[in-house]
């Protein structure tokens, strides 16, 4: 059976679950662990090495002097300074040859930045995963989209959740012939529809300025201040979570306003389950990050819910104007508050939208069906070699 070697940043991130996801069950979980950061805990007893020594190891004056020539190096030849070198370079090949993977999967791609090059020296193939940041933010940092663009010739085939991301890094001259898109997914067994709550209305995101839900909660309130029997529960924590208290104590609204804190995953699927419109005004952030294709707009479709977002990232991708949903342009405040108002003058309506945004996530979005595509085309270029 094909084994795959997983190249991470953090193993195991719990906010991550799509990596989590593929540790357990990528080639029916035959799979080991590459990671940058030393880590305290091994979540799924996976075989795995940490290529970075621990913060606060104190280094000889040779070895910061032989430090600062090999980044030299890197930057030269592969425009990052980050690429293993010597004895952590010796260990992870030396981890490599014990563990016997097939090819190397790098989630994200700075990852596969930093492994590809070594992966390529020892003839091992090796594919990168785009997901968001890493294919937009990122791309505005010095020498990035030159690295991508070497990285190209190192990779055996490229992934990513969404054609945008795809899009955004072929705007700076990044291509690989083998490239696919393949969403995130989400386990649609998990994640379904139970009876709903009429005139609900949900949000579950981090509280940041990429997802403006200062936006969301102040257009929210407008409708709600002539619509009877809408309510919004928002879940999550951040930096603008008393922003947004701040707005619904202006509008007098706590009593239709419920602000959740962060909660863990089942406590998500409850509360997905149960509403009937989810709520999501994506912006591309002032540093440039973005989306890929929400996980949380998939999670939302797979239990039924209709979706007021923004044309931002790979979310056209998935919600289709007047068919599953309403999107407006990023940072329209305006046209957010009369797509929300149109949802709460049809609530009628949204069983049908329910049912058809269910059906579409079955079909496209059921991680255990894009996990296969992923192992289908690492197992067609293993085969040609």
């Amino acid at each position: 059976m094909t084994k795959i070697c997983i190249a991470t940043g953090s193993y195991f991130h719990p906010q991550e679950t799509q990596i989590g996801f593929h540790a357990q069950n990528l080639f029916g979980g035959n799979v080991c662990i590459l990671h940058e950061h030393p880590m305290d805990s091994d979540p799924f007893g996976l075989e795995h090495h940490a290529w970075m020594p621990p913060k606060g190891k104190k280094s000889t004056r040779s070895e910061k002097l032989a430090l600062l020539a090999a980044k030299v190096r890197n930057i030269a030849k592969h425009r990052t300074a980050r690429v293993p070198y010597g004895q952590i370079r010796n260990d992870l090949v030396t981890f490599l040859d014990k563990t016997a993977p097939d090819a190397i999967l790098a989630e994200f791609g700075n990852v596969g930045l930093r492994i590809a090059p070594v992966a390529k020296q020892i003839g091992l193939p090796v594919f990168t995963y785009f997901r968001g940041a890493d294919a937009s933010s990122q791309l505005r940092i010095p020498l990035r989209a030159a690295g991508y663009r070497r990285m190209m010739g190192h990779l055996d085939g490229v992934f990513s959740v969404s054609q945008f991301l795809l899009d955004e890094l072929a705007a700076t001259g990044v291509r690989h012939a083998n490239s696919h898109v393949v969403p995130s997914g989400v386990n649609t067994d998990l994640f379904v529809p139970s009876k709903k709550k009429k005139g609900s209305f949900l949000t579950v995101g981090r509280f940041v300025e990429k997802k403006r839900p200062d936006i969301t909660v102040k257009a929210f309130c407008l409708n709600a201040q002539k619509t009877d029997g809408i309510s919004l529960d928002m879940v999550g924590d951040g930096p603008m979570l008393d922003q947004c208290k701040s707005i619904v104590q202006d509008f007098e609204m706590g009593h239709r306003v419920t602000f959740h804190g962060a909660r863990p995953h089942p406590y998500v699927q409850e509360m997905l389950g149960q509403s009937e419109v989810f709520l999501q005004h994506s912006v591309r952030a002032k540093n440039g990050n973005t989306e890929g294709l929400p996980t949380a707009i998939q999670e939302a479709m797979s239990c039924g819910l209709a979706i007021v977002s923004t044309r931002h990232a790979g979310i056209p991708e998935a919600v289709i104007e007047g068919e599953n949903g309403h999107l407006v342009e990023e940072g329209d405040f305006d046209g957010f508050t009369a797509a929300i108002g149109r949802v709460a003058e049809n609530l009628s309506g949204l069983p049908e939208i329910a049912a058809r945004n269910r059906e579409k996530a079955l079909a496209r979005y059921d991680n255990r069906k894009l996990i296969k595509v992923v192992e289908r085309e690492i197992e067609a270029v293993l085969q040609a070699k």
